[in-house]
């Protein structure tokens, strides 16, 4: 049988790593192959849970001496420091693994220098392979360990001319269930939801992730986040029960803004401490226009029904915007049909300095 090529591999590999999505924050999401001399498949592996194995680790043991003269094909640089894991570059050193093709360096300072160690073990190392790509895949946790601030996605529904809700406020349900059943899986990847406290007034969600077809839960669920200035969430608020942990988050708190409301980048960094690496922003037009004003979205994902309104409340309120030469500008990245609906990803366009 013909051996696969370290580009195959590393396609792999990030597959793979796509399977920790939603469980293994604070850690990143990983994936393995290990590829033998002769470039055949004999162990691969990802990091499924923080605290769990690393992905070198489950396709060592997969591999077992197979490894030894092989090469270890991994998303992101190995790490090189005792946590509640050991070292994933002693493990490749001591499998024999003679060549490592990593796709993205590590970019916290605690775990980064295996690529050092491997080499100085004698081991090849390679970096850069699909980088772009694997990159794209781990996202949030690059994001979070750049910035010091969860990634923050940007989720909402609206009819095709942009209103969240007709003039009565009725807006259950503006996008099919193909739609809502999409934001469950999408809720699945993050570590936390947030609305403000308009939304919980006024819709009372209960921002769990569910199985729309039986109503059961997910074992994970997400943080609930209620930014809430005053404290006006109901004690009866469905995002109260028993169902998710809740986070109401004030001013007494996190601090104010300029605004006199919850102020959103200490929030996000409050978030961040507390392990939050990825964060859904889903209700209130307000609250985004704030998120956006602030250049605190790395990511939009809308969802445009097929329906016209011609009235009642817009998807977004103010975002800082006075002149058109103040747009946020998105880069729309992927157009995909949802049921009847559409889903837009894009991402907002670095300004010019």
């Amino acid at each position: 049988m013909a051996g696969v090529s370290t580009d195959e591999a590393m396609r792999r590999a990030i597959a793979l790593a796509a399977r920790g999505l939603g469980t293994t924050s604070p850690n990143p999401v990983v994936g393995c192959v290990l590829l033998d001399p002769d470039g055949e498949i004999v162990g691969e592996g990802f990091h499924a849970y923080a605290g769990g194995p690393h992905a070198e680790i489950v396709a060592l043991a997969q591999a077992g001496t197979r490894a030894r003269g092989g090469t270890a094909v991994v998303t992101l640089e190995p790490c090189d420091h005792t946590g509640r894991t050991g070292p994933c570059s002693d493990a490749l050193i001591r499998a024999g693994v003679a060549r490592v093709v990593v796709a993205v360096p590590d970019p916290n300072p605690v775990a980064s220098g295996g690529a050092g160690t491997l080499r100085a073990a004698g081991v090849e190392v390679e970096l850069g392979v699909r980088a772009d790509e694997a990159e794209a895949g781990n996202i949030a946790w690059l994001t979070a360990t750049r910035r010091g601030r969860p990634y923050v996605i940007w989720k909402y529904a609206a009819t095709l001319d942009g209103r969240s809700a007709a003039e009565d406020g009725t807006s259950m349900w503006i996008t099919s269930e193909a739609a809502r059943t999409d934001v469950h899986a999408l809720r699945a990847t993050v570590d936390a939801i947030v609305v403000g406290v308009g939304t919980v007034l006024a819709d009372d969600p209960r921002l769990t992730v569910r199985n729309l077809r039986d109503g059961t839960l997910a074992i994970r669920q997400p943080l609930r986040v209620v930014v809430d200035s005053a404290g006006r969430t109901p004690r009866d608020a469905r995002v109260r029960d028993a169902a998710a942990d809740t986070w109401i988050a004030t001013t007494a708190e996190v601090g104010a803004g300029p605004d006199g409301r919850v102020d959103l980048p200490a929030l996000l960094t409050a978030l961040h401490r507390r392990g939050i690496r990825a964060v859904l922003l889903e209700g209130g037009p307000r609250l985004a226009g704030g998120f956006l004003a602030a250049g605190l979205v790395d990511r939009v994902v809308g969802y445009l029904a097929p329906r016209l309104l011609g009235a009642g409340p817009t998807a977004l309120l103010d975002a800082g915007v006075r002149t058109i030469g103040e747009a946020v500008d998105l880069e729309i990245v992927d157009v995909t049909r949802v049921g009847p609906d559409l889903r837009i990803i894009a991402l907002p366009r670095k300004r010019e300095s």
